[in-house]
């Protein structure tokens, strides 16, 4: 009987791997950390994607699911609830078995082989070791493995210098530090408080603007948007020439947001430590600058990959992002990189290990910007290659929305008043911004 493919994460890219390897004749063990399929999305239900939901739902998973009656919902943006509830869940539920909840995997390696080991190594199942809830521990073997468990669990901290910064772990149990987007509810709660939100992607945009909304009809919160750069660079997207347009929606709403004088913004903010304050945090700068202390501090400034259970597997991996190396160049935010990333598949997510692959959020490493779309076609092209069918896993069948924006991140020490702006150049900015103090 032959061994089955490991996929570790049932969220949007371990489904549809899933999906993708029992259309080919395959046979999926999708291991869920989480109590449910898409628990990670669920954790930020509450934010509308800015994908509609033609770009949400892979090809072969699809197929599953109209079989048992499904059927696409329209072309609205979801919130990450209704992804998980009209799509990930149904398609969790058309797997079937083959998905297994509260299953974390600590460890992936050849069997009988340890990392130095050469000889026979290819030859060798992988053995996935999985601890679950209730304590039980247990070896699979497989013939591939999947990793599309994401980057959720991991994001990164306030600290300018990619550690925590000095007070940060004690500010975060006394519950001022915050990792994910305030909903509603939350930012109403903070009204007549100063918050403060670090970081510069699309998750510190949408912070801001929920954080906004409040602050134009209860004056009395005050907000702080902290950029580690002396200058904007693309935190307010590309507007008008974006080719998803609630994404270009998003940073100009930010942006208004600024310009109305609802969010100071500070540049050049690179906090170095963490003090408590009357149960408040002051952040504080490595040039000395501190933010008013504040009631909540959202730290929004990325995610990186859990390498801690792959130590036994032999990883390519780029130096700097922590993704593929093949793939390292696609995405790198500190090169010139204007408009859209290519579509990627098997050969630039191969790793010397023969039949391991990394796909998702988690195969950009630290970079940002991840579309649903780039991760199906990273799957697709994936299970085809497990498959034997390097034909199609060669195939490219994806063009993906331009940004319209330069991707690069700009020079890191210039200020903001100097007028350069990413790695293209100058570029006009509709808000004066400079490195002043809050409110």
């Amino acid at each position: 009987m032959a061994l089955p493919v490991v996929v570790i994460g049932a969220g949007p890219q371990g489904l549809a791997a899933g999906a993708h390897l029992a259309e080919r004749g395959l046979e999926p063990v999708v291991l869920e950390a989480g109590a449910a399929a898409g628990a990670a999305v669920a954790d930020w239900g509450h934010v509308w994607l800015f994908s509609p939901w033609s770009e949400l739902v892979d090809s072969a998973s699809e197929r599953l699911l109209v079989a048992a009656g499904w059927a696409r919902p329209g072309q609205a943006y979801p919130t990450g609830a209704q992804w998980v509830e009209q799509y990930l869940a149904p398609l969790a539920e058309a797997l079937g078995e083959r998905v297994r909840y509260r299953a974390r995997v600590v460890g992936v390696a050849r069997k009988g082989r340890d990392l130095s080991v050469d000889s026979g190594r290819t030859g060798q199942p992988f053995i996935v070791h999985v601890r679950h809830a209730d304590g039980r521990e247990e070896q699979i073997e497989a013939q591939g493995v999947i990793d599309a468990s994401g980057t959720w669990a991991s994001p990164a901290p306030a600290g300018a210098h990619g550690l925590p910064a000095l007070g940060e772990t004690g500010a975060s149990r006394a519950g001022l530090l915050c990792h994910s987007i305030p909903d509603a509810a939350e930012a109403k709660e903070l009204a007549g408080g100063h918050v403060v939100v670090l970081g510069a992607g699309h998750s510190a945009a949408t912070a801001v603007i929920e954080l906004a909304q409040v602050a134009r009809v209860q004056p009395g919160l005050r907000v702080s948007w902290a950029l580690r750069r002396g200058q904007v660079g693309n935190a307010f997207g590309g507007g008008g020439a974006d080719e998803l347009p609630e994404r270009g929606a998003l940073g100009l709403r930010a942006k208004q947001a600024v310009a109305d004088g609802l969010v100071d913004l500070v540049t050049g903010f690179r906090t170095e430590r963490i003090e408590s304050e009357s149960g408040r945090a002051v952040l504080v700068a490595e040039d000395g600058r501190c933010l008013t202390p504040a009631d909540r501090v959202f730290v929004l400034t990325g995610f990186r990959p859990d390498l801690s259970f792959l130590t036994e597997v032999r990883l390519d991996l780029d130096v700097r992002l922590q993704a593929p190396t093949q793939l390292a160049g696609e995405v790198d935010p500190n090169v010139h990189s204007c408009g859209s990333v290519r579509a990627t598949g098997a050969a630039e997510l191969a790793h010397p290990e023969d039949g391991f692959f990394i796909v998702g959020a988690k195969s950009y490493g630290r970079a940002p910007t991840f579309l649903a779309l780039t991760g199906f076609e990273q799957v697709r092209s994936v299970v085809a290659m497990i498959a034997g069918d390097c034909a199609a896993a060669r195939r490219v069948e994806l063009t993906l929305p331009d940004t319209g924006v330069c991707g690069g991140s700009g020079i890191f020490d210039v200020p903001a008043d100097e007028g350069v702006s990413g790695c293209c150049g100058p570029q006009p900015q509709l808000v004066p911004l400079g490195a002043r103090g809050p409110r």
